[in-house]
């Protein structure tokens, strides 16, 4: 059987699902494929964008054959058996698309060796990358090509895309997908249709029912673990952090002797000393940061048993000095709305653009810079987040 997502592979844009700007009927693309006059293009988008769905549909509309290669396997001899095959094709006014994907991942030598049948219009090339063409395509290639900017799909698009592959499979039998389950894939397939697809495949594999769980446990990421054998080593590094984190003083300098005898490591402490600085104590107190960074150097260069006394210099400061969470929780806030929203793209007027593609794509447009006195205010959060305050 299919993999899901060739099986949920649209043929036509009338069942394309996103980037409603690029395909619009209105839009740039359309109106070339009606005027029968398609350009060479490039595709430039994250994965699972729609890139080679979509130059297979305007292969179909554009009754073009479609041939295509990977640049990861294929090279120059590759190539010249397409050119010798599109040659043909243009001698019985047949036209010839070459989808290459990953086109960043050929040469400059293996992308000259197209520019000669795309002048000619031998072929009309359609590359894909996932890099900015204007760092990773050779310059003549980019001046005979026209960029096509493929945004990450939103989640709304993502649970269609899901509800139509699953009506397209005819899942009759096994686990029923509940509409929350679709949700929950979208949002966390971070815009790619791929991801959200081979999820939804590999859970439905399982013939079991979906739960929230078992989506998270198909798409976990493999972790490393410390040996969970010495239980009693992370109870006293419990304790030692807390009795700091409560200010109890006495209590710290105990647990820390507990292990300092017990043989443990002292840049190990030293370690945790310097994340509760930032964690605990944090902007209530700078300095904290400073000790314990000079505690961890100070461990570092004459260790045990040397070193005890200044473990327990910065420990007693650390549990008496003022605590402030404020940069723990900002940070822990927008990781969660780097977790929920993925990848948000930054505005325009914030991005750097060296090249000229990039300028014309509006990559700075309008940034106002305030080192010489223009303090009006200008968006640096993504759209979805502009108003958002972490602390």
């Amino acid at each position: 059987m299919k993999p899901l997502a060739d099986l949920a592979r649209p043929t036509n844009f009338n069942d394309f699902v996103g980037q409603e700007k690029l395909i619009g009927k209105d839009s740039f693309l359309r109106q070339a494929i009606e005027n029968d006059t398609l350009p060479s293009m490039i595709f430039w988008g994250p994965p699972g964008t729609g890139k080679t769905t979509l130059a297979g549909i305007i292969a179909k509309q554009t009754q073009a054959e479609f041939l295509k290669l990977s640049a990861v396997s294929s090279g120059k001899k590759d190539l010249l058996a397409i050119i010798k095959k599109a040659v043909e094709n243009t001698k019985n006014k047949q036209k010839t698309i070459l989808f290459l994907d990953e086109i960043h991942r050929w040469n400059k030598a293996q992308q000259d060796a197209l520019l000669p049948c795309v002048e000619k219009g031998e072929i009309i090339l359609i590359g894909a990358t996932t890099e900015n063409p204007s760092f990773e395509v050779n310059s003549a290639l980019i001046s005979r090509t026209r960029v096509l900017v493929l945004g990450k799909l939103k989640a709304k698009d993502l649970a269609e895309i899901l509800q139509k592959a699953l009506r397209k499979a005819l899942v009759k039998k096994g686990p029923q997908v509940k509409p929350e389950i679709i949700k929950m894939i979208a949002t966390l397939s971070n815009g790619d249709a791929r991801m959200a697809l081979n999820t939804l495949e590999a859970c439905l594999s399982q013939n079991k029912k979906i739960t929230p769980e078992l989506v998270k446990e198909v798409l976990q990421k493999s972790h490393l673990y410390y040996d969970k054998d010495g239980e009693e080593h992370y109870n006293i590094i419990s304790a030692l952090h807390k009795s700091m984190r409560g200010g109890d003083a006495h209590a710290s300098v105990y647990w820390l002797v507990r292990m300092l005898e017990g043989g443990e490591d002292p840049l190990y402490i030293a370690r945790r000393l310097i994340r509760f600085a930032s964690e605990d104590v944090g902007l209530a107190d700078n300095h904290a940061l400073v000790l314990a960074n000079n505690v961890f150097e100070t461990c570092h260069k004459i260790g045990m048993p040397e070193c005890n006394v200044h473990l327990a210099q910065c420990v007693i400061y650390l549990a008496k000095t003022k605590k402030s969470i404020l940069a723990y929780e900002a940070y822990n806030q927008a990781k969660r709305d780097v977790k929920n929203l993925g990848n948000l793209p930054v505005p325009l007027q914030i991005r750097n653009a060296p090249t000229k593609l990039m300028k014309n794509l509006g990559y700075g447009k309008n940034y106002k810079y305030t080192p010489k006195g223009d303090s009006s205010r200008q968006q640096y959060l993504p759209d979805k987040l502009k108003q958002r305050k972490y602390f």
